[in-house]
């Protein structure tokens, strides 16, 4: 090895030192990603017949495993590399950010990893998804939460690396009360989504794919982050509420305690409907519907009105979206049957008063005169 480096300077003494340890720099981490990118292709091969875990944790380890490669050849070369003190120190700052961001990396993928392995046992696609939910959510949120830490940490900790910054450090921790207030007011939106968020993953007032009713609109979760929540309109549109939001405002949670749902129809109809008929087609409708989830089909007389009655009808489904097409379905087969069958049980409106009122005056009179012809009077 000796013989080889003494050859080596003999060939090249020609060139700077600086020209040198850059080529030499170049080409190991040239050699790196190369090496890493053909190991990750390896890798790959390896997993393509294994299950969705191995491959996402193979895609995973690429980057970490390639900025590894890079920092153990650099820190190697760096013994052979004609470095002066200060490129050395540079060098050695460098690879000191380096081991920082690959450590950040590792922790994150080995975070992502325990979390996937630990959500392997819970699926969001069964009909009673209460407990996967709960778990997914809670999961999600603290990996987002601890990402987000890990990148404050991770920046702080570079800019720590630098001798002017480690001393406004040391200047701000001399002085932390007015720094501290001053640092508070400025990272007061960021810090609040941070602790809702571990708030809401410990206390879990949402999940995954609950169904809300918030600002007047209807939708279901579809995602979580360190600092918001993205909400699927029924329409399709997103609303995207800060995580704050859950903590300081009421809001409609539709499957908290469990899918399931009750949902109601609401029929005004006249004094004279028949309401045993009525809650024997219901039952035909809601046997024959596929939404129905066999518990509850009620009709009830809610109220009394002076021109309609208010009959109100309950019927359940499995969950929010099959209630709202339940209720559109009995809504719509009820007021058919109640058309074809009893017209009359449909509202109406009445009027009700003295005929000879309702004539005019030729027409009082042309019956008199009928009157008195059919009597015999002149």
């Amino acid at each position: 090895m000796s013989d080889l480096l003494a050859t080596a300077n003999a060939l090249f003494a020609w060139l700077p030192n600086w020209l040198i340890s850059i080529a030499l720099f170049a080409v190991v981490i040239a050699a790196a990603a190369f090496t890493s990118t053909h190991l990750h292709r390896l890798f790959t091969r390896l997993a393509a017949n294994r299950d969705m875990f191995w491959r996402s944790l193979v895609k995973r380890l690429e980057l970490p495993l390639r900025l590894s490669l890079i920092i153990v050849s650099c820190w190697l070369i760096a013994f052979v590399a004609p470095l002066d003190s200060n490129q050395s120190g540079i060098v050695r700052h460098l690879l000191l950010i380096g081991q920082i961001v690959l450590a950040a990396l590792a922790v994150r993928t080995a975070i992502h990893i325990w979390l996937t392995l630990y959500l392997r046992r819970f699926k969001l696609d069964s009909e009673d998804n209460l407990l996967a939910r709960k778990h997914v959510t809670q999961s999600r949120i603290l990996e987002r939460v601890a990402t987000t830490l890990l990148v404050i940490i991770g920046i702080a900790a570079i800019l720590m690396t630098f001798d002017g910054v480690a001393q406004l450090g040391v200047s701000i921790l001399a002085s932390a009360g007015a720094a501290g207030i001053v640092v508070g007011l400025a990272l007061q939106p960021l810090l609040k989504n941070i602790f809702a968020g571990i708030q809401l993953a410990i206390t879990q007032p949402i999940r995954i794919d609950d169904a809300l009713l918030i600002e007047g609109e209807w939708g279901t979760v579809e995602e979580i982050t360190s600092t918001y929540v993205v909400i699927k309109i029924w329409d399709w549109r997103r609303m995207i509420v800060p995580l704050s939001y859950f903590m300081e405002k009421p809001f409609q949670n539709w499957t908290r305690e469990g899918a399931s749902l009750i949902g109601s129809v609401m029929l005004y109809l006249d004094y004279s409907v028949p309401l045993d008929i009525i809650r024997a087609e219901l039952k035909k409708i809601v046997e024959a519907s596929p939404l129905w989830d066999k518990n509850i089909a009620h009709v009830q007389l809610t109220e009394l009105r002076e021109t309609n009655i208010e009959v109100r009808i309950l019927v359940t489904a499995r969950d929010a979206p099959r209630a709202f097409d339940l209720r559109c379905e009995v809504r719509e087969k009820l007021i058919t049957f109640l058309q074809q069958q009893y017209p009359d049980a449909l509202p109406r409106i009445r009027m009700q008063g003295n005929p000879s009122r309702e004539l005019s005056d030729d027409q009082m009179g042309a019956a008199n005169a009928g009157a008195g012809a059919a009597s015999g009077m002149p």
